[in-house]
């Protein structure tokens, strides 16, 4: 709900558990969304003097803070990401032999997720949230087992996220809002995790939103006022860009990727809005002669009116044709492709940088943005920068599956194990050329740097014990793995390396 206020919200937080929350901070929220849009008003529109009356203008913009968000939304939870769950019933149970079903396939996790990482890049956090459907609760609050219970996960951006409280900067007390509009009013759902006796308790409510205010409302039917989780493994799991905040009141919340480089936002639209306004006003200008007007009709017609060309009357004393010996003047204004381009370029690499993708990430060729495929030496930035993210993201599907388990074995009665080792195997290719590592890696074999078996587990999957029996058995094809020793050079057989001994 884009218009919703939720400074309600805020205060009855506040009123009931004084969590503080201020109003500036989802201001800053609310400013990085409207980037990520494409659109903040006071910075895009624009009056101009339209001869004798004034017209409002857009800037034209490359939406170039969407595009940073999903490129990194690609690079951190793409398809080929993996959760490698050590027990096969609860893999199975979360996500299927193939990641495609269980719980994560029933509420479609590789698209969505990868959603909220976007959003959670643009708002600074974002929030997994466990949801039991059909679930039953005994009178003191406690959730019943029954077959008939599903798990479902919602997705939250920033704005639906409000802080209880924190430890160690880190959000471990939460309320989650969902917002609707009934009947032309709305109605705010609130979802309330906060820490009673070291085991998180839910407590739901239903508030009609009017006159600045909210009303409570009875819970639809099938909906408990509170429930006992009866552990300390929360039913959320928040995600926030790896980044430190320097903003003041952010109560845990995170910081948009680009909450630092509105700038270069701004940088690249005016760049962008300059190359568009050559080419809007780099066309032929043909000046004419007032003699060549007619009249027909009472009507004053200008040549080739029919085709609609862009000419312009000129008087007989006018700079432009003073002596009247031309009739026509053509004016072919520049373009300045060339110019444009290498300013919108430099506005594109101080704006990657700025949002940790490293410079020259973006290509602006044709007039059309490019990402780069091209990983090299000097891509170091965004690789440390990855590496860093990645840290986060994997403790937020950590404690998601976590909370996955629990439910799945103390709700739903499901044979599984919720402290089974958990770990999650993210596909960098995206960001680091494989055969340019590879060939590095060889390298690295022939000099001695890195052992032959450490190889085999690297590139070909194999655990320690199996990749040194296969060396220790001379399994080994060098040929096949590209170890060619020097010429002249000999074998050592023990060590599987040129003029190696073994360790």
């Amino acid at each position: 709900m884009e218009n919703f206020e939720i400074l309600p919200i805020l205060q009855y937080i506040n009123k009931k558990f004084g969590a503080g929350l201020q109003t500036e901070y989802y201001q800053n929220i609310r400013l990085w969304k409207a980037w990520w849009k494409g659109y903040v008003k006071s910075f895009h529109s624009f009056r101009e003097l339209d001869g004798d009356k004034v017209t409002e203008r857009k800037l034209y913009s490359m939406k170039m803070a969407k595009k940073v968000c999903e490129d990194w939304a690609s690079i951190l939870l793409n398809e080929k990401t993996e959760i490698a769950i050590a027990d096969k019933t609860s893999s199975e149970f979360v996500q299927g032999p193939k990641q495609t079903t269980g719980v994560l396939g029933a509420n479609d996790f590789w698209e969505h997720g990868n959603e909220l990482v976007e959003k959670a890049f643009y708002s600074g956090t974002g929030a997994f949230v466990l949801r039991l459907e059909n679930m039953l609760v005994d009178g003191k609050g406690a959730v019943l087992r029954s077959p008939e219970t599903q798990i479902g996960i919602d997705y939250l951006d920033a704005m639906y996220v409000y802080p209880i409280s924190t430890k160690r900067k880190k959000i471990v007390e939460a309320a989650f809002a969902s917002v609707q509009l009934v009947r032309g009013k709305y109605q705010v759902y609130l979802e309330e995790h906060t820490l009673q006796n070291g085991n998180y308790v839910i407590t739901n409510e239903l508030f009609d939103y009017s006159d600045g205010a909210m009303h409570p409302l009875p819970l639809p039917p099938g909906i408990a006022p509170t429930l006992n989780t009866g552990s300390d493994i929360p039913w959320f799991s928040i995600l926030e860009p790896n980044l430190s905040n320097n903003l003041s009141n952010s109560n845990g919340m995170g910081l948009s990727v680009y909450a630092n480089a509105i700038d270069e936002l701004q940088n690249v639209d005016i760049a962008f809005n300059n190359f568009v306004k050559d080419f809007k006003l780099g066309g032929k200008k043909v000046f004419y002669n007032r003699s060549m007007m007619r009249t027909i009709n009472g009507k004053t017609i200008a040549p080739d009116d029919v085709a609609q060309q862009l000419f312009l009357q000129i008087d007989a004393d006018s700079d432009v044709d003073a002596d009247l010996k031309t009739l026509i003047q053509e004016y072919n204004p520049s373009l300045r492709v060339e110019e444009n381009t290498k300013g919108l370029q430099a506005a594109l690499d101080y704006l990657s940088f700025k949002c940790g993708l490293g410079t020259r990430f973006y290509s602006f060729d044709g007039g059309t943005i490019q990402t780069a495929t091209q990983y090299t030496g000097e891509r170091q930035d965004l690789v440390q920068n990855a590496n860093k993210h990645y840290i986060v993201v994997e403790r937020a599907l950590n404690s998601l599956v976590r909370g996955i388990l629990y439910i799945g074995r103390e709700i739903l009665g499901q044979p599984v194990k919720e402290d089974t080792d958990i770990e999650i195997k993210f596909e960098d290719s995206y960001i680091i050329d494989k055969e340019q590592e590879r060939a590095r890696d060889k390298d690295d074999v022939r000099d001695g740097i890195m052992q032959k078996w450490e190889y085999r587990v690297k590139w070909y999957g194999e655990n320690e014990a199996t990749a040194k029996a296969a060396i220790a058995a001379n399994q080994t094809n060098d040929e096949l793995m590209g170890f060619r020793p020097p010429f002249g050079g000999g074998q050592n057989t023990e060590s599987g390396l040129p003029g190696q001994n073994s360790e």
